[in-house]
C-alpha cells in the first residue's frame, strides 16, 4: 500500500502543495504567538525570552491553537478540506499535542517520580511510532492483522484493534483530563479563596473530571453503559458491608473541609500528639509536629473525636514556666523585674503582654508563675520556654535574687520524752545543690 505522505507529495503539483505549506506555516506562527502569550503568565516567566522558551518546550498553548486553527482553515471551503498536506498535518499536530500534554501532567501532577516520566516517555514513543506508521502506509496492514484476532465474549465480538483502540482512547481520555485538572486546580489553588473552598473544589472538580472521562472513553470503546448499574449496586454494596469504613473516611474528609472546623495551617492537639496542619486529602489529614514529626490522622478521626484546635478562632497561644525565689527576697519588685525581662524575649506577644503572680507557698520559697503569648506556636514551644527560663535566670542572679535549691532538716533529742525517744539536740542535715557544690542548710521549724 502506498503511503499517503508520499502520494500526497508525488501526486500533486508543486503549486497546490507550496500554499499548503504556506497555510501549515500561518498556523504554527500564530500557534506560537497564541502559546508565547499563554504560557507568560502561568509560567511567570521574566520577559518574552524565557516564555518563549517555555512555549517551545513543554507548552501545550502552541500545539492546541495550531490544532484549531489548521482544522477551522480546512473548513473553510471545499478545496481546502479536501488538501492532502493539510490533511495529514492534522494528525501530527494531535500527536504532537498528546504527547506535550502527556509530558506536562508527568511532570506537574507527579513531581520527582521517576515512574511517571518513564510512562509518560513511553506514551510518547508509541505515539510518534503509531504516527509514523500512518505516515508510511503500514497501519492499515497492521490494523488488518489485528482485526483477523479476536474473542467473543457473550454476544459481543472483540478484536485485537478493537482492545488496543480502546485502550489507546482510554489513555489519550485519561491523560487530558489529567492536564485539564491540573490546570484547573493550579489556578483555583492560585486563586484568592478560603483554603478549605479550594480544596473542595479541586477535589470536586478531579473526581468529576475523571468521571467523565471514564464514561466518554467507555463509550469510545463501544462498552454499553447501562452494565455499570450492575456494578453501580454491587460497588454499593461492598461499601456498606467492607468498605464503610474507608467510605467514612472519605465522606469526613468533605466534611472537615467543607465545614471548616479544621483548616491547613491550624495547630492542633491530638490526644498527647501536637502540631501543624499541613494538608487535608480526602482519606487522612497530615499533621506535622514541631520536632518533625508527621503523623497521618484518617479524618474520620477527626469527626468522630474531640479534637483541640489551638488556633481556631485566635492564632495566639498561652504558655507558662515557673520560677522559684527565697521567702526573703523582695517580692512586688521581683514580679515587675520578671515581666520586664519576658518581654525582651524575641516571640513574646506584648499585646496581651506577659504575667507573673505568686501562684504558691512552697516548702523551699515562693512559686512564681510566668504566663506570656505567642503568635507562632509552630515553630515550637520548647525553644521559648528554654529562652525566657534562660534570661529570668540571669536577670534574678544579676539582681541577687535567691533561687533557693531544696533543703530539709533532720530533728533529734538528748532527752526522755513522752513518747520514750531520746532527744538530743537539733542539728541541720547538709544539702548538697544541683551544682554539686555543698550549701548552707536552713531549719523549717523547730
Amino acid at each position: 500500500m502506498e503511503s499517503p505522505l508520499l502520494h500526497a507529495v508525488l501526486h500533486h503539483p508543486w503549486a497546490q502543495l507550496r500554499w499548503q505549506l504556506f497555510v501549515i506555516a500561518g498556523t504554527l506562527i500564530l500557534g506560537l504567538v497564541a502559546g508565547v502569550w499563554l504560557e507568560r503568565p502561568t509560567r511567570q516567566a521574566d520577559g518574552w525570552r524565557n516564555a518563549l522558551r517555555a512555549a517551545l518546550g513543554r507548552g501545550v498553548g502552541l500545539p492546541v491553537v495550531a490544532v484549531l486553527l489548521l482544522q477551522f482553515v480546512r473548513h473553510g471551503s471545499l478545496a481546502l478540506l479536501r488538501a492532502p498536506l493539510l490533511k495529514l498535518a492534522l494528525p501530527v499536530l494531535a500527536v504532537w499535542l498528546l504527547v506535550r500534554v502527556a509530558s506536562r501532567v508527568a511532570y506537574r501532577m507527579f513531581p520527582g517520580s521517576e515512574a511517571m516520566r518513564l510512562l509518560a516517555r513511553g506514551v510518547n514513543w508509541l505515539a510518534w511510532i503509531g504516527l509514523l506508521l500512518y505516515l508510511t502506509g503500514a497501519l492499515p496492514e497492521i490494523i488488518e492483522a489485528l482485526d483477523a484476532f479476536s474473542i467473543h465474549i457473550g454476544n459481543q465480538r472483540l478484536t485485537g484493534w478493537t482492545m488496543l483502540r480502546g485502550a489507546v482512547s482510554i489513555t489519550i481520555t485519561l491523560v487530558l483530563a489529567l492536564w485539564l485538572s491540573s490546570l484547573l486546580e493550579g489556578r483555583l489553588l492560585a486563586s484568592p479563596l478560603e483554603i478549605n473552598l479550594r480544596l473542595v473544589l479541586s477535589r470536586l472538580i478531579r473526581a468529576g473530571i475523571f468521571m467523565v472521562a471514564l464514561l466518554v472513553a467507555l463509550q469510545m470503546v463501544g462498552i454499553d453503559l447501562t452494565v455499570l448499574g450492575v456494578f453501580g449496586g454491587a460497588l454499593g454494596v461492598g461499601l456498606g458491608l467492607g468498605l464503610q469504613r474507608i467510605a467514612a473516611n472519605y465522606v469526613s474528609g468533605f466534611v472537615i473541609l467543607l465545614e471548616r472546623s479544621l483548616r491547613v495551617g491550624d495547630n492542633v492537639r491530638l490526644d498527647t500528639f501536637q502540631g501543624k496542619i499541613l494538608d487535608i486529602k480526602t482519606r487522612y489529614t497530615l499533621v506535622r509536629s514541631s520536632g518533625g514529626t508527621e503523623s497521618i490522622v484518617p479524618n474520620e478521626m477527626l469527626i468522630s473525636s474531640r479534637i483541640e484546635n489551638l488556633s481556631y478562632t485566635d492564632p495566639n497561644v498561652w504558655l507558662s514556666t515557673t520560677v522559684t525565689v527565697g521567702y526573703g527576697s523582695d517580692l512586688e519588685a521581683v514580679l515587675a523585674q520578671i515581666r520586664e525581662t519576658v518581654l525582651t524575649v524575641p516571640r513574646v506577644l506584648h499585646d496581651p503582654g506577659p504575667s507573673a503572680v505568686l501562684s504558691n507557698f512552697g516548702a523551699d520559697g515562693l512559686e512564681i508563675t510566668i504566663g506570656y503569648w505567642i503568635a507562632d506556636p509552630e515553630n515550637g514551644t520548647l525553644n521559648i520556654r528554654g529562652a525566657i527560663n534562660l534570661a529570668v535566670w540571669r536577670s534574678l542572679k544579676a539582681a541577687n535574687v535567691e533561687i533557693p535549691f531544696p533543703q530539709r532538716v533532720l530533728h533529734w533529742g538528748s532527752e526522755q520524752g513522752p513518747n520514750g525517744l531520746v532527744a538530743k539536740a537539733a542539728q541541720p542535715l547538709p544539702q548538697t545543690p544541683a551544682n554539686g557544690v555543698e550549701g548552707s542548710s536552713r531549719t523549717d521549724g523547730a
